[in-house]
Formats: C-alpha cells, structure tokens, sequence
C-alpha cells in the first residue's frame, strides 16, 4: 500500500508541475494533456519494471495483491463499517453532478477559464478568487475537464484521498509509538469525520488535502529509518502539495520540518537529486501562485485583493474561534433547534460583545458562533458523533490508574514528542488568523495531525478491548452512514418524492417546505443557470458575466460550446465588442455597489434589457434577479 500512495502522491506532483509547464508553452488543453499523461504513465511502469527487477520480481498490476484476499480484510466489523461508507460515498457521487458552492464558482470556473486560452492567465474580473487562490486541486481537475468535456468523474479525487486515510493513519500513529491495537481501531473511526465522509462524493478541497498532511509526516518518518531517497522525496512533494491544495495548510510546515529534519544530513549527500526534487516542488506547491499574487495585487497571499486581511483583536478573535470550532464539531448531524439556538446566543451575547466580534471577523456567521439545520460538506467539521466520542474515550483514558505517556527520556522520545505536540501549536496559530464561519472543516488536514496526542495514554488499549467500547462505536458509524443517506448535495433515496407526499398531509409545515427548497436547490445547482442558457441563441460563441460569488461553471455548459467572459465596471462598448461580446446575464444586486447604477451602466455599454431573471442559487438565500442584456 505505501507505493500505491507514493504513486499518488508523486502523480499529484506531475499534474501540478504539468499544468504550469503546459501553461508556459500555451498548451493547457486535450492535447497537451494527452501527451503529458502518456509520458507520465510510460515513466510510470520503467519505474514499476525496474523496482522489480532490482526485488527479483516479475512486473505486477498496482493492485496490492490479489482481490480476495484483500477484500479478505474487511471481514471484521470496523472494516467492513468502512467499506460500506466507501460504497455510499462512491454510490452518492456517482450519482450526482458536483454541488459544491465554491468548486463551481470559483474553482472549476478558472479551470474552464484557462482552458479557454489553453494556459493559466490572470482573469479579468472583480471576483479575486478565481485568481488568487491555491491552485492545487485546480491542476487535478483540469485533465479531466480538457479530455473528457465534464466534472461528472472529479469526485474521485476526494474519494481516492478517503480510502488513503485508515493506511496513512495506521503508519502515522504506530510510528509516533501509538500502540497497534489503539492505532488500528483508530484508523477506521476517524475517518467518520463529517468532513472527510460529505468531502468524499464531492469536490470540496479540504479533506483531500489530509493525506498529504499525514504522507508528508509518515514518509519523513520512513525516510529517518530506511535512508531511501523515494521515501525523503516523497515526503518533500507530500507537504509541497499540502501548501497547493489551501493556503491555510502552511501552519503544518512546522510538524513536517520537525519530522523531516533528522534525515536531511543523509540526503544533502545527493546534492543533484535534492535540487531537481526541490525544484519540483516548488511548481508543486503555492509559491507559483504567491508569485502571481504579488505581480498582480502586490500580496503574496492575495487577500488584499478580497479585503480579507485580519483586524480586530486577536486574543478575541483566538477565544471566539476556540468556540466557534467546539459549537460546529458538537452540532449533531440533523438540528431543527438551529434557528433557536442562533437566536438565543444574539440574545445572550450583550450589544458590545456583539460589536468586537464583529469587528473580528469578516463572516458574520463567525461572529454569532451560528449553528446550521443540517451538516453540510461547506461548513461541516469533524463532527458531532467522533468528536463526543473521542472526547469521552481520552477522558475515560486519562482518568486510569494505567502508566502515564513518557514525556522525556532519550533524543528520540523527545523528537516524537515534538512531532505530536506541533500540530495543536499550528492549529493554534492558524485560528489566531482566521476570520471566517467554515473553519470547521479548513481544519480538516490539521485534525489527523491532533489526533496522536489524544491517543497517547496506553489505558486506550484496554479500552478498545472492551466490547461496550466497540458497541459504542457503532452509532458513530450509523450516523455517518445517515448524514450520508440524507446529504442535500447526494441524497442516497428519492427526497423531494418523499417530501412531497409528506407535504401533501401537512400543507402548513415551514419545517417540510424548507426541506424541500434546501434539496431542490442542490439538485439544480450543477446546472443553475440552465434557465439562462435556454434564452440564449444556440450558436452563441461568447458571454458576458457581472458576477461575484456565482456557481458559474453552469454556463459553460456544455464544456467547450461556450466562453464566458467577466465584465468590470469600467469595461466599454467597445472593449465588450472587441471581445465578442453580444449578450452579457447580470446580477442585479451588484448594481449601485461595485458597478454604476443599471440604468447608468446600460448607456455606458451601449445595451439593452432582454429578460429578467429569478434564480435561487443558495439554500440560505432568497431568490436573486438577474438582467439578461444585449449589445445594441
């Protein structure tokens, strides 16, 4: 299994490398892409053919082994709770097209946007996003998009990155002096995380970044042992790809270099393979993109271009997080009482307090600690069910008379001990800066990192033993297993049928109707602008898009019949026609903010009204109008 995730790993990086090679010679498309992947795969199996050659072994698949005996392995309860996880989760994205607010605004929208151009370019637009984030799971997607026209297949991603993590967890845990019994168990517990198992079907790039976390300690922790360049190499491009996947994975660059540091003495040695692995990792990692960052908003990080730059207090802000993270992972998976609890928290919180926290952050969700009706893959954290589980096992754990962790002893206790510790340090220097509402689930690469630290006393193996313990274990996956079947974004039975004959007996029910709004709206989210599109003339080559924070990706569709260009606020006639520009759809409410008045703005472009448009676009939202208009 560790050259399967090695494989993955490494074939992350050449995809990384790939994109911004294939950018720099204006061939970022179907065939570039093409001819990229041959080349890494026939690189692949030299490599698989020499490996065995130098084990004495004839060349074999990549499957670890035969397939009865591998299935043979889920025989026992926790892994066979895994297993039919798994399958809900490939069953729920095979299912449905992706649904994830910001994939389709921002994240696919840029990867249709280059592909346009067949390289990565700045885009001309107000919405920062699509430019000055990590480019990481970008670089994944974009193959797929350039040779197979969809984003019905970008699921796998996530769910490759999930089946990854009970291996990795095991490796990590039992090398940091975890027990085996407790790592084992552990290991298909954890994953049942909310935002590793809603992550999974979907295109989110939060919990696909976890293995990276944990192959970047693991592979520093073989590489110490085994003195093989692969494993040092590996663990380099691991963390590389952490920085890619989310800017705010950088924290963890300090548990890594702790890990990391013992072995770099052994690979100094090979000065020439260092660099070249260095210099891929630098194009694997966000340093590309930081570059950008500061050619063209004059901020490595590009949140000045969103106004995002922390203020307020930070001693504030820190507390204010701490129980932000503890409302989002103590929510239980289904919660009518939402609504009542956001507004007894407004009432309880005095109008200063109110105040400073707002002042704090830039989501006001934050700032009133808002709890959700439902657990969803944008806001979800590690969850209701292991977080109170986990939290009762370490307190059962702690409170034994068994013996106490050893904290000192020799050098290589204390280098342990530092590679547990420095996670919570990261963690708790990243929610120093956080100012927005999903920090739950932007937690999610740091998590399997804390995890080792909670398991440390030896009396969890006893506890494990238990056969309550283990009974006990079960709700937990049953509740997975339930947020599964009830997703609003993949829903494993027929909801809106169900919620219409229920709504039918009880006509009257807020409850029953905002179920319905909320399942509706994900069904037609891969496809919300699909009303527009009908309106349009079928050989429309070219649009125009005023836009900030819209699933654009939608108009697109279907890949490559159409190219979407966004309007600025002083962008002319002219330029809109020397673009080719004839029809452009508009969002009315940035009308008067970012953009002059309509009226105003339909004489400086020379347009006018064709419809007018009602879209609901998000579940916690009213529907929003939009002007379909016309160049004159």
């Amino acid at each position: 299994m560790t050259s399967v995730i090695a494989i993955w790993i490494w074939l992350c990086a050449y995809l990384n490398c790939a994109g911004w090679f294939l950018s720099a010679i204006h061939q970022l498309n179907a065939c570039g892409y093409a001819v990229t992947l041959a080349v890494g795969l026939a690189a692949l199996w030299a490599w698989k053919i020499r490996n065995n050659k130098e084990r004495n072994n004839q060349p074999k698949l990549f499957f670890p082994g035969p397939l009865y005996k591998w299935l043979g392995r889920f025989r026992k309860p926790f892994p066979m709770a895994f297993l039919i996880l798994s399958s809900m989760i490939f069953l729920g994205g095979a299912m449905y097209a992706p649904s994830n607010y910001d994939g389709l605004a921002y994240r696919l929208a840029r990867v249709l946007h280059w592909l346009a151009d067949n390289q990565w370019h700045w885009i001309h637009t107000i919405f920062p996003r699509v430019n000055n984030r990590a480019c990481g799971m970008e670089w994944l997607s974009a193959p797929a998009m350039a040779l197979f026209r969809t984003d019905r297949p970008l699921f796998l991603i996530n769910l490759i990155s999930f089946l990854f993590l009970p291996g990795l967890l095991f490796s990590v845990l039992t090398r940091l002096g975890i027990r085996r019994r407790i790592a084992w168990h552990w290991m298909w517990l954890f994953p049942t995380g909310y935002c590793f198992v809603l992550q999974a079907g979907g295109i989110g790039n939060d919990s696909f970044a976890a293995p990276y976390s944990l192959a970047a300690i693991d592979f520093a922790l073989r590489a110490k042992t085994s003195r093989r360049p692969r494993d040092f190499f590996s663990s380099v491009l691991a963390m590389a790809l952490l920085t890619s996947a989310k800017t705010g994975n950088m924290p963890l660059l300090l548990p890594w270099a702790i890990a990391i540091f013992p072995s770099l003495k052994y690979f100094l040695q090979r000065p020439v393979a260092t660099a070249a692995i260095c210099l891929a990792a630098v194009f694997t990692s966000f340093l590309p993109t930081a570059y950008l960052n500061e050619r063209y908003c004059h901020d490595w990080s590009g949140l000045s271009s969103e106004a995002l730059q922390t203020h307020g207090n930070p001693l504030l802000r820190t507390t204010a997080n701490i129980v932000l993270i503890t409302v989002i992972n103590l929510t239980p998976p289904v919660f009518p009482e939402a609504k009542q609890w956001n507004q007894f928290v407004q009432k309880t919180l005095s109008p200063d307090l109110q105040s400073r926290l707002l002042n704090s952050f830039s989501e006001p969700g934050a700032a009133r600690f808002m709890a959700q009706e439902m657990q969803m893959e944008e806001s979800a954290g590690l969850g209701f069910g292991i977080t109170l589980f986990l939290i009762t096992s370490v307190i059962i754990a702690a409170c034994s008379k068994a013996s106490r962790p050893t904290l000192f002893g020799s050098p290589e206790v204390l280098w342990k001990n530092a590679i547990i510790l420095s996670p919570w340090i990261s963690t708790f220097a990243l929610i120093t800066q956080s100012e927005v509402y999903p920090i739950g689930r932007i937690l999610a690469p740091y998590y399997v990192l804390m995890l080792p630290l909670l398991l440390v006393f030896p009396a969890h193996e006893q506890l494990v033993k238990k056969f309550a313990w283990r009974a006990a274990a079960f709700p937990v996956f049953a509740m997975a297993a339930g947020l599964l079947v009830i997703c609003p974004a993949r829903p494993l039975f027929p909801a809106e049928t169900i919620l219409r004959a229920i709504q039918a007996h009880h006509p009257d029910s807020r409850l029953l109707a905002r179920a319905e709004e909320v399942y509706s709206v994900y069904r037609d989210r891969n496809n919300a602008f699909a009303p527009v599109i009908n309106l349009l003339p079928p050989d429309l080559k070219v649009l125009g898009f005023v836009t900030y924070d819209d699933p654009e990706t939608s108009l697109w569709k279907p890949f490559g019949s159409r190219q979407i260009v966004h309007i600025c606020p002083d962008d002319s006639s002219e330029y809109l026609k020397g673009r080719g520009i004839e029809y452009i759809l508009a969002k009315n409410e940035l009308f008067g903010k970012q953009f002059p008045a309509f009226p105003d703005w339909l004489k400086q472009v020379n347009a006018r009204v064709v419809q007018k448009i009602h879209l609901n676009l998000r579940a916690d939202g009213d529907a929003a109008d939009w002007w379909l208009v016309k160049l004159n």
